[in-house]
């Protein structure tokens, strides 16, 4: 979708297309090398503080932001995080961050429906890594453009809204065959919604990826957000590991 619509064109990277003649693919080209660049430099930052960043994705209205306020109370004592937010306009995601204490910086991506490696580069002048365990990046709401770039993270988690519909994996496969996690969400409104089945979810989702782990959530009721700290935490430890091996 990027590469037709101009999208991958944003604020963050427009420096890289200051150039005479070149044709449309080298320009496409030049911007997915350049974000790569960009993106494993970011990751070599986040590694050099010890932190792991996270990128948050899925559709539009999938609870993100509702379940990285639930994941804030629920965090055991100790672990620090913060957040970067992106959308389209306005800070209202950021702010409601913010309100739990943690240190939030919003992205307005104006027209672009993606965060790009650029972006997030810009955003970590505003945080200090120094002292964090986690860094959770939530996308801009899109199913599609996000699988396409790469942003520094160590991990992609997935969100599918029970809203959505059941035949979301098989839609958009992409998404799925990228995503370290997927949580089901909003799962306190599934007695009113006989559309979403949970089996089919769960068995479209397997057969795009079947080593895909999933945890249904409710970021309203509770359910399952023990289970996903726990993976929050078993994470953090794994990329200290990692770290500590390299």
């Amino acid at each position: 979708m990027c590469d037709s619509c101009g999208c991958n064109v944003t604020d963050a990277n427009r420096h890289l297309l200051e150039h005479d003649g070149t044709h449309t693919i080298d320009v496409l080209e030049n911007l997915l090398h350049e974000n790569d660049v960009q993106a494993d430099h970011n990751r070599a930052h986040f590694d050099e503080h010890g932190v792991l960043a996270i990128n948050m994705m899925s559709g539009p209205g999938s609870g993100k932001t509702g379940l990285l306020e639930r994941t804030i109370q629920a965090l055991p004592a100790g672990l620090r995080i913060a957040v970067i937010e992106g959308d389209l306009e306005t800070e209202n995601d950021a702010e409601r961050i913010r309100r739990h204490g943690v240190h939030a910086v919003q992205i307005t991506t104006g027209m672009a429906c993606h965060l790009d490696a650029h972006m997030v580069h810009d955003a970590l002048h505003d945080i200090r890594l120094e002292g964090l365990d986690i860094v959770f990046i939530e996308n801009v709401g899109n199913l599609v453009c996000p699988a396409t770039f790469d942003i520094g993270q160590h991990y992609n988690v997935l969100l599918l809204s029970v809203t959505e519909g059941d035949d979301k994996p098989s839609k958009y496969p992409i998404m799925f065959r990228i995503a370290d996690q997927a949580l089901i969400t909003k799962t306190d409104l599934l007695p009113y919604i006989d559309e979403f089945d949970v089996s089919r979810a769960r068995a479209n989702i397997a057969a795009i990826r079947g080593d895909l782990p999933v945890i249904e959530v409710s970021a309203k009721n509770g359910d399952g957000i023990d289970r996903w700290v726990e993976w929050l935490v078993d994470a953090v430890a794994e990329h200290r590991r990692e770290l500590k091996a390299a």
